[in-house]
């Protein structure tokens, strides 16, 4: 009894002596917080945040994770002049804080999943980072590719690597995609508000959303890519009333921000995961799929002079009018925006044969492409300062910058994921994993077309979600069809 009481005794005594030292630590904080604000200066404040997320780091990475998703739509990019150089605040430092971990980690402890290293999507990935750091050596501006090199990883690392992981829990996928589309809400209500002031006027449609996206092209394309989810989440009757009414919501206000963006490649590619929709839905043989491309194929190759005539002829700019402003998608004749890109891609398309093998380098184009250009195909909007975006191309610009085996690993990645994506879809029973896997292939495909189009995987913006979704699909292939077992035994 009296060894008990000695205990207690002891256990008193070190609380006592923990809780006097936690309140001397506060005390010295709070001092030194009052003399430092008196003397205008802040950071100091910030040190609680820091330690907690510095804990967090060590002992609860996926809550960074969630964090760096929900702090993405409303991050602000800031430039180093040099080299035009670009970060966003504060979500590429907090990647590049796990990025440092994961290399940590597996010097000491290789714990990640040899299913993952060994994933079809995990090794074409992997192989675009290695032929990505080949032509960083033989860069036209290695600086430049290192830096583009580094920020892939802490892209990929996060958001692939660990995603996957972290999407062992299907229900985290919900998670993910709910921490982004929340803070994202906050940038529809503000970019819709300040737009509203210009009458909703299409011109304003182009800056309205800055500084949180850059321009009304990556802003559509992201919220095309989150659109199929929502359809998900609130069609599928898997969900509970309140998720499916509160998903609706979210639905009809991510439509009308779409359509108020005045993104012609956003709403082409939202288009075209709807048809790709149906000819799941419809379950439209791949024979009939490619006899009709070879068909329209044929018919463009036939009719191709009369086509172009036609094309030629269409004068119609971009404008207020959603009919009108549809129809100036296919003018090449006097629309700068359409003009300016086959100008971009001409450009590019002359500096992969320029070097076919390895091209510029990555990240380099818009510091190279400026005497590729030819002045027939200058436009009004067109710069030789290298300060007006890249290729505009997915696919086109990695052609230039890291020659044709890029570009075709780009290809090769897409091509890698519709097929695990087909593959989770068909071999599921679980009808929640059905619709998942179904909306995350529609929502990237979206975003593949786009790509056609324009190209924001070197931004946090379209990285985060692009990267999480690619993991989000093969954490659902390895691990789905274990539960799908389970489920029937």
């Amino acid at each position: 009894m009296k060894e008990k009481l000695a205990e207690i005794k002891s256990y008193l005594v070190g609380s006592n002596v923990r809780i006097t030292i936690l309140y001397v630590i506060c005390a010295v904080f709070i001092g030194f917080n009052c003399y430092y604000v008196y003397r205008e200066i802040y950071w100091l404040l910030l040190l609680p945040i820091f330690l907690v997320i510095l804990y967090l780091y060590f002992f609860s990475l996926d809550k960074i994770l969630f964090l760096i998703t929900f702090l993405t739509p409303i991050a602000i990019n800031i430039t180093q002049f040099d080299f035009n150089v670009g970060i966003s605040i504060p979500s590429e430092p907090l990647m590049f804080g796990v990025l440092l971990i994961f290399i940590v980690k597996m010097v000491y402890d290789n714990n990640l999943d040899g299913k993952i290293w060994r994933h079809p999507l995990t090794l074409i990935i992997g192989l675009q980072l290695v032929w990505m750091l080949i032509t960083c050596f033989t860069s036209q501006i290695p600086i430049v590719s290192f830096k583009h090199l580094l920020a892939r990883l802490w892209f990929v690392v996060p958001f692939y690597l660990l995603g996957v992981q972290l999407f062992k829990k299907s229900s985290n996928i919900k998670v993910f995609v709910w921490m982004y589309t929340l803070p994202l809400l906050g940038v529809i209500v503000y970019t819709t508000y300040n737009h509203s002031l210009w009458g909703f006027d299409e011109q304003a449609g182009h800056w309205v959303m800055e500084p949180f996206y850059n321009d009304h092209t990556a802003y559509g394309a992201i919220l095309a890519l989150f659109i199929p989810l929502f359809c998900c989440f609130s069609f599928n009757r898997k969900y509970s009333p309140s998720t499916r009414f509160f998903s609706f919501i979210v639905l009809v206000v991510l439509i009308i921000a779409l359509v108020l963006s005045y993104s012609r490649a956003a709403w082409l590619s939202l288009t075209f995961a709807l048809i790709v929709f149906l000819i799941v839905l419809f379950k439209i043989k791949f024979k009939w799929i490619l006899f009709s491309i070879l068909v329209m194929g044929s018919v463009f190759f036939i009719f191709s002079s009369e086509i172009f005539d036609r094309l030629e002829k269409n004068r119609q700019g971009p404008s207020a009018n959603y009919i009108e402003h549809l129809r100036s998608i296919s003018n090449i004749s006097t629309d700068n925006s359409n003009l300016e890109r086959i100008n971009r891609w001409q450009s590019a398309i002359r500096m992969f044969q320029d070097r076919p093998v390895f091209g510029y380098g990555p990240g380099t184009y818009q510091f190279e492409y400026a005497p590729f250009q030819r002045s027939e195909e200058k436009t009004l909007i067109s710069t030789n300062a290298g300060d007006k975006g890249n290729a505009h191309s997915e696919y086109i610009g990695p052609l230039a910058e890291q020659g044709l085996i890029g570009m075709l690993l780009v290809f090769a990645l897409v091509i890698t994921f519709i097929i695990t994506a087909m593959r989770v879809y068909r071999r599921s029973e679980d009808g929640e994993v059905r619709g998942i896997s179904l909306s995350l292939m529609l929502a990237l495909m979206t975003y593949f077309i786009h790509g056609i189009m324009n190209n924001f995987l070197d931004t946090d913006k379209a990285s985060v979600p692009v990267w999480g979704f690619m993991a989000a699909i093969v954490a659902l292939d390895l691990y789905a069809k274990k539960k799908d077992s389970e489920k029937a035994k």
